[in-house]
């Protein structure tokens, strides 16, 4: 019998140069380029297989649809889907794990180098005329930062916490790694683990790479921001929700902290009330970090490996393994 595919927000992975190839080589594909709340138990009534990025598929959807067998979420997180009642309903959950590490490491010193330098700024200025008019063949517009011999606080320390690290080290700062998870430590550069106040409290630069939970969650609230220095930056290419954003806001406004950039927002896209908006030294960029080609065509990739696994019967990156277990 031919495997029923049905690709709920398409559009995220494939805006056009990332052909569905592979997956529609596993049976027949029904592709949507979004799905609202109110299409989803029609659209995958007589699904065996649903693709999601972010479409949420909550326990109520998911007992509507007797038919589906497996759930394959293209991204990492996959907070999007009630994996427990999934479990409890024999469906697999399957997500990807690796696929965006080089890209969002990448990213994340694309955000920290324009907090240091500027280079947007500088280039409209140059375009503006203010070269040519100021009368020396130089001029800066903000202070330029040198990474070297800074400490870089990150907080998350599993792939892509790691390969932050490692370009932060080619950079010549010191590392301070946070993680409630030691083993497995890298050891092909220096560092040294800390706590999260450890962190707060000495590091020149804070990375956040750590998962989106209840412990988790406005992790870095007023007092976290209290005691960072003044001349810190702070960035986040990882979860909206970790940061107390009005608390953020307020203490840029105030000078606590010299900058932040973040790649992600508490709701997305951002609502245009969003206080980082009129906030002080803020850099905020659409969820980007992830998007690349090369990362795309790996998820692309990875998601065909998930269902084509779950179709031979060997299950692999299936996060919902204890829950099915209960």
């Amino acid at each position: 019998m031919t495997c029923r595919i049905v690709i709920l927000d398409g559009a995220t992975l494939n805006p056009g140069d990332n052909p569905w190839t592979a997956i529609e080589q596993l049976g027949d594909v029904t592709l949507h380029a979004a799905s609202e709340p109110a299409e989803i138990v029609d659209r995958l009534t007589d699904a065996d297989v649903a693709i999601t990025n972010k479409v949420r598929l909550t326990a109520e959807i998911i007992e509507q649809l007797p038919n589906l067998k497996f759930i394959a979420v293209s991204a990492t997180g996959h907070d999007c889907v009630d994996s427990a009642d999934a479990a409890k309903r024999g469906i697999p959950v399957a997500n990807v794990p690796t696929y965006g590490t080089p890209s969002v490491a990448q990213f994340t010193f694309a955000l920290l180098l324009e907090l240091c330098h500027r280079v947007a700024l500088h280039d409209e200025a140059v375009h503006a005329g203010e070269w040519h008019n100021c009368g020396s063949f130089s001029f800066w517009k903000t202070p330029q930062i040198e990474l070297q011999d800074l400490t870089l606080g990150i907080i998350g320390f599993g792939r892509i916490g790691q390969q932050v690290a490692r370009i932060g080290s080619a950079f010549g700062m010191q590392i301070l790694a946070g993680s409630r998870h030691r083993e497995n430590a890298p050891d092909d550069f220096e560092f040294e683990w800390a706590t999260v106040d450890d962190i707060a409290a000495r590091a020149d630069v804070i990375s956040l790479h750590c998962s989106l939970n209840e412990n988790s969650t406005g992790m870095i609230n007023a007092d976290f921001l209290s005691r960072m220095k003044p001349s810190a930056f702070l960035l986040n290419t990882s979860r909206g929700p970790l940061i107390d954003e009005a608390a953020l806001a307020n203490a840029l406004n105030a000078g606590q902290l010299t900058g932040a950039a973040v790649d992600v927002a508490s709701v997305e896209p951002i609502a245009d009330d969003n206080p980082l908006l009129s906030a002080c030294n803020c850099l905020i960029t659409p969820h980007m970090a992830w998007s690349s080609l090369a990362a795309r065509r790996r998820m692309m990739q990875v998601t065909a490996d998930n269902i084509r696994n779950f179709l031979s019967g060997s299950l692999v990156n299936v996060v919902n393994h204890d829950l099915s277990q209960d």
